[in-house]
């Protein structure tokens, strides 16, 4: 995956020169940026955009620091990559932090080519997700359009009764379990 139309990365330090540095960076590699100064900024925002995107976040900050962010972000089901930097690491904390599913955890001063490639490995994964939730979106909606019936015959097929198997729980034909409508 590279950078392009609706990938967004976000960053949120509450060091202006490095929130400023990172935006100059991701930038020059095409990728569009969001800074935010408090991880309070970041959720005060709606970040639902349509494309893949991932979260450049500082450990150490005032008032809500990186690691609270990440369980705010999951206990309200806001899944996003995350990339974890920090001039103040400790083994702990990146174990705590990779644990629950940060893609990186590097410390400042960090390599750029790290960081380019934790931010394509954190690119990948949320494009792999969103694919995921939009196909069981896709099944949600394809279930929403069948009968009764037909729902009631389809968690039999699922469970893995053959048709005359269904046919006969269900007390009806074989033929009725085989029938598609053509929908």
């Amino acid at each position: 995956m590279t950078a392009g139309k609706g990938t967004t990365i976000f960053v949120v330090d509450d060091d202006p020169s490095v929130r400023k540095g990172l935006r100059r960076l991701l930038k020059s590699a095409g990728y569009d940026v969001e800074t935010f100064a408090s991880a309070e900024d970041f959720l005060a925002l709606d970040k639902s955009g349509n494309g893949p995107a991932c979260l450049i976040l500082d450990l150490q900050m005032p008032g809500m620091n990186g690691l609270d962010l990440q369980d705010e972000l999951m206990s309200q089901n806001r899944i996003m990559p995350i990339i974890f930097v920090t001039g103040h690491g400790d083994i702990p904390s990146s174990v705590k932090a990779i644990k629950r599913g940060a893609v990186e955890f590097l410390s400042k001063p960090f390599d750029d080519e790290k960081l380019f490639d934790a931010v394509e490995e954190a690119l990948i994964k949320d494009a792999k997700a969103r694919d995921v939730l939009e196909e069981k979106e896709g099944i949600r909606q394809r279930l929403g359009t069948l009968t009764p019936r037909e729902y009631e015959i389809l968690t039999h097929v699922i469970a893995g009764l053959l048709n005359k198997q269904t046919a006969y729980v269900l007390k009806i034909s074989e033929k009725t379990v085989k029938v598609k409508d053509g929908r």
